[in-house]
C-alpha cells in the first residue's frame, strides 16, 4: 500500500549508505531535485547512482557528486559541458564510472521489473564495453549478453498521484521514471499534486500504484482534493 509523507526528508528516509538509488530524469527533464536535495541534507553516502547522466551544473545529482556522496556512477552521458563536478571526481579518482548506452540502460532497467534474468544486445559489440562478457551470434548478426540493473530505492518525479499511487507524468519528464519504478526494490515519487481515486483516466494511469511505495506531494496545489476532479497533463 503506498504511503504518503508531507516532506521531502520523510521520503528519502528509506535510502540507507551504500544503496543503488536509481534517478529518474533526462538531464533536469524529470529529476526530482527535492528528493536530491533531502538525500544531500541527510547525510547518506557511498551510493551507487544509476541514471541518464552525471548531473548537470550545481543542482541535484551534480550537487552529490560534488559532495562525495556517490561512490559509483551508471550512466550514459558522464560528460557535458556543465558537468564540471563529475570530471572533478573522476579525475581525482573518488568516483567509479560505468559507462552504459542509452538503450541498454533503458533496457536493464525494464529487464530488472520485468523479471527477465538476461538479454541479448547488437549494442556495443565489438567495442570495448563488450570486454569480458559472454557474445553469441544470433541468425548472422553479433550480440553481447547483458543483465537487469535492480536498485534498492527508485526517486523518481510525476505530476499526479491519486491516493492509491496511481502515477501520470507531464510529456518529457516522463522518461526514465516508468521503468525505474519497477525496478527497485523501494520506489519514492515526488508529485506536484495529488487527487482522489478516479480523478485519473485509468487508459492515462502511465506506473500502477502496486509498484510506488512512498509518495510526496510538493507543489502549490499538493492537498488531496474533497471530490475527484479530471487531472490535468500539464
Amino acid at each position: 500500500m503506498t504511503e504518503f509523507v508531507d516532506t521531502a526528508a520523510e521520503a528519502v528516509a528509506s535510502v540507507k549508505d551504500g544503496s543503488t538509488v536509481l534517478l529518474g530524469g533526462f538531464g533536469n527533464a524529470g529529476q526530482p531535485m527535492e528528493l536530491i536535495d533531502a538525500l544531500l541534507e541527510s547525510g547518506t553516502t557511498g551510493l551507487t547512482v544509476v541514471s541518464n547522466n552525471a548531473g548537470q551544473g550545481d543542482r541535484g545529482l551534480a550537487l552529490l557528486i560534488k559532495e562525495r556522496r556517490v561512490r559509483k556512477v551508471i550512466c550514459s552521458f558522464p560528460r557535458q559541458s556543465d558537468s564540471w563536478h563529475f570530471d572533478e571526481a573522476y579525475r581525482a579518482g573518488d568516483i567509479e564510472l560505468e559507462l552504459v548506452p542509452q538503450g541498454n540502460l533503458a533496457e536493464r532497467l525494464r529487464a530488472a521489473g520485468a523479471g527477465i534474468g538476461a538479454f541479448f544486445t547488437p549494442t556495443g559489440y565489438g567495442t570495448s564495453l563488450a570486454e569480458g562478457k559472454e557474445t553469441r551470434e544470433i541468425e548472422g548478426r553479433r550480440y553481447v549478453l547483458e543483465h537487469p540493473i535492480r536498485g534498492d530505492v527508485a526517486l523518481i518525479k510525476a505530476h499526479t498521484a491519486d491516493d492509491a499511487g496511481n502515477l501520470l507524468y507531464r510529456k518529457t519528464a516522463r522518461n526514465f521514471g516508468p521503468v525505474m519504478a519497477t525496478a527497485a526494490a523501494h520506489t519514492v515519487v515526488q508529485v506536484r499534486q495529488r487527487v482522489p481515486v478516479g480523478s485519473i483516466d485509468p487508459e492515462h494511469v502511465v506506473t500502477p500504484g502496486i509498484y510506488v511505495d512512498t509518495v510526496t506531494a510538493l507543489g502549490a496545489d499538493a492537498q488531496p482534493e474533497n471530490q475527484p476532479q479530471e487531472a490535468k497533463h500539464a
